[in-house]
């Protein structure tokens, strides 16, 4: 590892806070280099439908953001990378490890996607929440940035068919890991959030029973780039007509470690619930709900609009998911108004899954530990004054590493996350 690079800022993370945050700064003309895991910019964000309360394509307004980011000239963007190792040597100087994973495909690449017509392997499309298939040569999906393929190199075969119809011969399978070292003067944190893995909840059945899906999954069926042509339930593909949400899936459940409420669940289902009822006019779409947070602007008037278009909104805990034989779903639930133990049959549940903090930027750190809330999040030292502010000077946080946040939360901090890091820099704020 000889290699150098200097910057005045890591960001860590490509999606909608990090993207923010670099392009802030980046247009003050300080360096920054934006480092993120995926094989594309975009974060979650790119992969949504709509957003809600307005129910503009979030691919329009994300993917203008990625577009700006990667041509912008201050900075420098390592995607399918990460960093390790950060060491602060003093103020205004950090040191780290940057990992720049083998695609085995090189920039050479025009992401024409003949490598994956020929490819003869299949295995579960990650991008589509497994809804479907990928090759084992693929590029990621179709808005992705940069648009180059990559070899997963755990399933290729090895057997050639994708370097002999690359006309760019963008192939290369001696690619290896690089690792070269750098050197900031600030780092943000914007490693965004986990889904909840409802695999922890058994008895909702998902896993064990296919129409059984998560929140999701059903976004990736309502999204220009879904996988089917039409809303399918996985187990037939029959087209539902009577689906169920169970809200706080993974959310306000100390059972599961997450006591906290992940403020998107409520909106994001009513949100897909108008989505389903525009794309399936004959479908009936049930809401289970333990309380309805509709804190936001427009969120009160979106919520009624679900109503208004006949979206059912049932109080009620759902304690079990069982099967039919013919792949119906039968949900018990108490209802909290009559207080009464219920069942009702549908044919497709969606769970809409909670956000979990996104822990992996505990390990970033080697010479100093980085103070993390009673939830897992980066612990915000200030909330009032300094929201950004983390434990270690110089190291700030934006977006939902600092907690359960919807975009436009997520854009304002990482503003404040830029802005103190301006500050920061100039020999202001800490």
């Amino acid at each position: 590892m000889t290699e150098k690079k200097e910057f005045d800022v890591l960001v860590i993370g490509g999606g909608i806070a990090g993207e923010e945050s670099a392009l802030n700064l980046a247009n003050q003309g300080y360096k920054v280099i934006l480092v993120e895991k995926d094989l594309s910019l975009g974060g979650k964000m790119i992969h949504l439908s709509k957003v809600f309360p307005t129910l503009d394509c979030a691919a329009c307004i994300t993917t203008p953001k990625v577009s700006e980011t990667s041509r912008h000239p201050n900075i420098s963007i390592y995607t399918y990378s990460e960093v390790k190792d950060i060491n602060k040597k003093a103020e205004h100087s950090f040191s780290a490890t940057l990992v720049e994973k083998p695609r085995f495909v090189t920039d050479a690449c025009t992401g024409c996607q003949l490598c994956e017509e020929k490819c003869p392997v299949v295995v579960d499309d990650q991008y589509q929440y497994d809804l479907v298939g990928r090759k084992a040569i693929y590029v990621p999906f179709s808005i992705a940035n940069p648009r180059i393929a990559a070899i997963d190199i755990d399933n290729c075969s090895l057997c050639g068919a994708c370097e002999k119809v690359c006309a760019a011969g963008a192939i290369d399978f001696s690619m290896e890991q690089k690792e070269s070292e750098i050197h900031v003067k600030s780092v943000i944190i914007a490693t965004g959030y986990n889904l909840f893995d409802p695999t922890l909840i058994p008895r909702y059945g998902f896993g064990q029973f296919k129409n059984v899906i998560t929140s999701m999954q059903m976004e990736r069926q309502l999204v220009p780039t879904r996988p089917y042509n039409n809303v399918l339930r996985p187990k037939d593909g029959k087209v539902p007509d009577n689906i169920a949400y169970v809200l706080c899936t993974g959310s306000r459940d100390e059972s599961v470690g997450n006591p906290i409420c992940s403020q998107v669940c409520c909106m994001y289902s009513t949100k897909q619930a108008q989505l389903v009822m525009g794309a399936l006019p004959m479908a009936d779409v049930t809401l289970y709900y333990i309380n309805i947070r509709a804190f936001g602007k427009g969120f009160e008037e979106f919520y009624q609009q679900g109503k208004g278009m006949g979206v059912e909104f049932v109080k009620g805990k759902v304690g079990k998911i069982e099967e039919k034989n013919n792949g119906d779903l039968i949900l018990r639930y108490e209802d909290i108004e009559s207080g009464k133990v219920m069942e009702a049959e549908h044919d497709m549940v969606v769970l809409s899954v909670g956000l979990q903090a996104n822990a992996d930027y505990s390990e970033l750190f080697d010479n100093v530990k980085i103070e993390q809330d009673p939830f897992n999040y980066v612990n915000q030292v200030d909330i009032l004054t300094s929201p950004s502010a983390t434990s270690i000077p110089g190291v700030f946080v934006a977006g939902t590493a600092s907690g359960p946040m919807d975009i436009p939360d997520s854009i304002l901090s990482a503003g404040s996350a830029s802005a103190q890091t301006a500050g920061y820099l100039k020999g202001g704020a800490k």
